[in-house]
C-alpha cells in the first residue's frame, strides 16, 4: 500500500451546522472500524469529529524510533478489513498507520470524517432528544453519539519539581518530533514500560550516552519477530482464508494465557519462567540482571515483548538506573536515591491518562451532570458500552473493554456489534430514547469486580489497570476473549429505560 494523501479531504472549511443520525468522536481503530461496519449496513448519515489532521489514533501519535505492534499483526487488523502485506510477524508503527488510513479511504469512511474537529462540548438536549456537539468547525446535533477516542490518548507527565527548568528538548514517546537531537547526545529515558522496551534499542544505536531510570523492572519475554516472506504474502492475496486460519491459530495460542491472570498456579509458574528464562539467558549474573529481575508478580502488570531490550542494556554506553525520577533541573535530572545524570535529552516514556478520560468532563448528560462527575471514583458502564444518564449515548474501547493477555481489537468488534444493534434500534422510525438503567450498570460493575477478585491485576502489585480512586480494575476485562463476546456482543433494549 502505498501513503495515500486522500485523507486530507476530510478537513473542513467554514464552520457549519449539521444534523445527523449518529456522531463519532475519534478515527482511531474503534472509529474507523464502527463507521466501516455502520457503512456496510446502510447507514451512512454519520458525521467522525477527529482531533487531529489525519486518522490513525494512537498510531498517529506514537511514531518514536522503534514503534511497533506487541500483538501478531493479522489479529490486530479487523477481521473484516484483513491485510495480506504484512511485512513482518508484529507491524511497524507505519505499517499499522498505513493500514488504518487505507482502511478509512477504502471502506469510505474518510466522507464522513472532520480533521481538526475537537469535540469540545458534548450536551444532551432531553427537549430535542439529542446530543449536540460543539466544535471549532460547527455544531453537529445527532440523535445517537458514540465515544470512540480509546485510552491512549493523553500523556501522562511525571509530577516532579523542576521539569521545566531541563533546558534541553523533553519529548513524551507519544509526541515525538523527529527534529530532536539524539544522534551523538546524551539521552535520558523515564520508564520501563512497552514503549520504553522500543524505544531504549533504538536510541542506543544513537546516543552518545544512555541513561534509563526505572521504577520497576518489568516482566519481558522473547518477541520472536521475523519478516514474512514474498511467498507468505502471496499467499494470503490469493486466499484470504489463510488469513482467517492464522488469525485463529494466533488467538488460540494466546487465549490460554489469561490463566496466569487468574493465578492458576501452573500457569503463573510457565509464564514466570519464560520471562526469567529470558533474561538469564541474554543478561549474564550481577548487578543488572538482579535490577532487572521483577519484584511483582508475573501478569500484574503488562508482560513486554522484545529481543533487543536486554542486550541494549549492556552496550557500553548504556546504563540501567533502577530507580524513579524524583526532580530535573538545568541540564540534568535526580532519582529518588540522589544520583544525578547530566543530560542533553530527555525522553519521558511514562504512559498515559487511562484511567482519568479526558474527554469525561466534555460530556453533560440528563440533568447537566458530566461524565467526569459520574465517574468520580472510576470508570463504569453497562455491558463496557453504555452509562446511566446518558442517553443514546455508547462507548467504545472504554471501561473494562481492554485485555491483559489478547488482541484488544477482538473486544472492539464485539462492541461495534452492539453499537450496530443499538443504532439499527435508534435509527429506525419512530425510535424512542435509550438510556440504560442505573440497576444493569451496577450489576454489571458488581460482575466486573466479582470476577477481578483474586486476579493478579487485584493482588500482584499496584498497576495502571486499577483505578486509585476506587481501587477496582476499570480498564481490563478480567475474562476472556470469548466471554467478552458472549456477554457484551449483542445488543438487546431489556436493560434500557424506553423514553
Amino acid at each position: 500500500m502505498s501513503a495515500p494523501t486522500v485523507e486530507r479531504r476530510a478537513v473542513t472549511a467554514a464552520p457549519r451546522a449539521t444534523t445527523t443520525d449518529v456522531v463519532v468522536v475519534g478515527a482511531g481503530i474503534a472509529g474507523i472500524g464502527l463507521v466501516t461496519r455502520l457503512r456496510r449496513a446502510g447507514l451512512t448519515d454519520v458525521v467522525v469529529l477527529e482531533r487531529a489532521d489525519d486518522v490513525g489514533g494512537t498510531w498517529r501519535d506514537n511514531r518514536y524510533p522503534g514503534v511497533a505492534c506487541d500483538i501478531p499483526s493479522h489479529l490486530y487488523a479487523l477481521s473484516f478489513a484483513p491485510h495480506a502485506g504484512w511485512s513482518r510477524t508484529y507491524a511497524p508503527g507505519a505499517e499499522i498507520q498505513e493500514y488504518l488510513r487505507t482502511v478509512a479511504r477504502e471502506e469510505g469512511v474518510l466522507e464522513h470524517v472532520r480533521l481538526g474537529s475537537p469535540a469540545e462540548r458534548m450536551t444532551w438536549d432531553a427537549h430535542a432528544r439529542r446530543w449536540h456537539v460543539d466544535t471549532p468547525t460547527g455544531r453537529v446535533d445527532a440523535r445517537v453519539l458514540v465515544l470512540a477516542t480509546g485510552r491512549l490518548t493523553e500523556p501522562r507527565l511525571p509530577a516532579v519539581a523542576g521539569l521545566d527548568t531541563f533546558g534541553g528538548p523533553v519529548v513524551h514517546s507519544a509526541r515525538w518530533d523527529d527534529d530532536v537531537p539524539v544522534d551523538g547526545a546524551r539521552v535520558g529515558v523515564v520508564g520501563t514500560g512497552a514503549s520504553a522496551v522500543q524505544l531504549v534499542p533504538a536510541l542506543a544505536a544513537r546516543a552518545r550516552e544512555l541513561v534509563v531510570l526505572q521504577r520497576s523492572a518489568p516482566y519481558v519475554v522473547p518477541r520472536e519477530d521475523r519478516p514474512y516472506s514474498a511467498a507468505e504474502r502471496a499467499a494470503f492475496a490469493a486466499d484470504p482464508g489463510a488469513i482467517t486460519a492464522l488469525r485463529e491459530r494466533e488467538a488460540a495460542v494466546l487465549e490460554p494465557g489469561h490463566a496466569a491472570r487468574r493465578r492458576e498456579p501452573d500457569a503463573v509458574a510457565a509464564l514466570r519462567g519464560r520471562a526469567l528464562d529470558h533474561l538469564h539467558a541474554q543478561v549474564p549474573p550481577g548487578p543488572l540482571r538482579d535490577a532487572l529481575t521483577p519484584d511483582h508478580e508475573v501478569g500484574c502488570k503488562r508482560v513486554l515483548l522484545s529481543d533487543d531490550y536486554y542486550p541494549a542494556l549492556r552496550r557500553p554506553h548504556v546504563r540501567l538506573h533502577p530507580s524513579p525520577l524524583a526532580r530535573v533541573g538545568p541540564g540534568h535530572v535526580v532519582a529518588a536515591d540522589g544520583a544525578a545524570h547530566a543530560l542533553d535529552v530527555l525522553v519521558l516514556a511514562t504512559g498515559f491518562a487511562a484511567a482519568d478520560p479526558p474527554y469525561a468532563p466534555r460530556v453533560r448528560g440528563r440533568g447537566g451532570r458530566t461524565l467526569a462527575e459520574h465517574w468520580a471514583d472510576g470508570m463504569t458502564a453497562h455491558a463496557s458500552t453504555a452509562v446511566h444518564g446518558f442517553p443514546n449515548m455508547f462507548l467504545v474501547d472504554g471501561p473494562n473493554a481492554a485485555l491483559g493477555h489478547s488482541s484488544g481489537v477482538a473486544l472492539i468488534e464485539a462492541q461495534i456489534d452492539y453499537v450496530l444493534g443499538a443504532v439499527r434500534h435508534l435509527t429506525a422510525p419512530g425510535a424512542p430514547v435509550l438510556e440504560v438503567s442505573a440497576q444493569a450498570e451496577a450489576a454489571y460493575t458488581e460482575r466486573i469486580d466479582a470476577m477481578a477478585r483474586g486476579t493478579v491485576w487485584m493482588t500482584g502489585c499496584r498497576s495502571w489497570y486499577v483505578d486509585p480512586r476506587s481501587g477496582r480494575l476499570t480498564l481490563l476485562w478480567p475474562g476472556t476473549t470469548q466471554e467478552f463476546r458472549e456477554a457484551n456482543g449483542t445488543f438487546s433494549p431489556d436493560p434500557y429505560l424506553v423514553g
